[in-house]
């Protein structure tokens, strides 16, 4: 084929690019956005204005645990069990169902019983969380409840233990003398795998006797 002729003045095609060309034009654009948003994001706060970006969580918070104040990464989707077990280390909340049927996780917020599996952390900053690991004094006397399940033998395996330990606890600061039904009824929310709930229901109408006395 002859040579094309390119008239006077004209501005010469451009080269048509390679495959190798285009990809790394990409890669090197890519990088270039990755560095940029890197060092905005990393970039400290300026002077009067909000720290986190509008809509975004804030993931380094403080939470109350057990009386003192506890300084933790928290994701925005991420349960307070989660965080209790895997960023705390107090293991004694026990993680079962995970869909707030079995009770195993319980603990006290602001001396309520909740299920840890099934409320944010986020949720629960400000407030006063009370695990299994808070409740005997600092000089390793038990709590009530925990004494009488020690002297009743209220368990068999002991998974759901720590649970039916808070729910009792909970239960008895607004219903210090209750009936055997009553009491039933207030724990109910938690399940023993090993069905032993004659030994468990006896344990607590122990603790509430304890309780009475303390």
């Amino acid at each position: 084929m002859a040579e094309q002729e390119i008239p006077e003045g004209a501005e010469p095609a451009p080269a048509p690019m390679s495959r190798r060309s285009f990809i790394k034009g990409v890669i090197a654009a890519g990088a270039s956005v990755s560095a940029v948003s890197y060092l905005f994001r990393s970039s400290p706060p300026i002077l009067g204005q909000p720290s986190s970006v509008p809509g975004t969580v804030e993931r380094l918070i403080t939470l109350s645990v057990n009386g003192r104040q506890r300084r933790v990464d928290v994701t925005a989707n991420e349960t307070l069990a989660m965080t209790l077990r895997n960023k705390l280390g107090l293991t004694g909340t026990k993680v079962g169902c995970e869909r707030a049927e079995c009770g195993a996780c319980t603990v006290l917020i602001d001396d309520v019983p909740v299920y840890a599996c099934s409320i944010l952390t986020h949720s629960v900053r400000g407030r006063k969380i009370t695990t299994i690991e808070g409740l005997a004094s600092q000089d390793g006397t038990l709590h009530p409840v925990q004494q009488a399940v020690v002297d009743e033998q209220g368990f068999q395996c002991g998974f759901c233990a720590p649970g039916f330990i808070m729910a009792a606890v909970g239960f008895l600061k607004t219903n210090p003398n209750p009936t055997l039904d009553e009491l039933a009824s207030g724990i109910s929310g938690n399940l023993c795998r090993c069905g032993d709930y004659d030994k468990i229901l006896t344990a607590m109408m122990r603790a509430a006797e304890y309780m009475r006395r303390s």
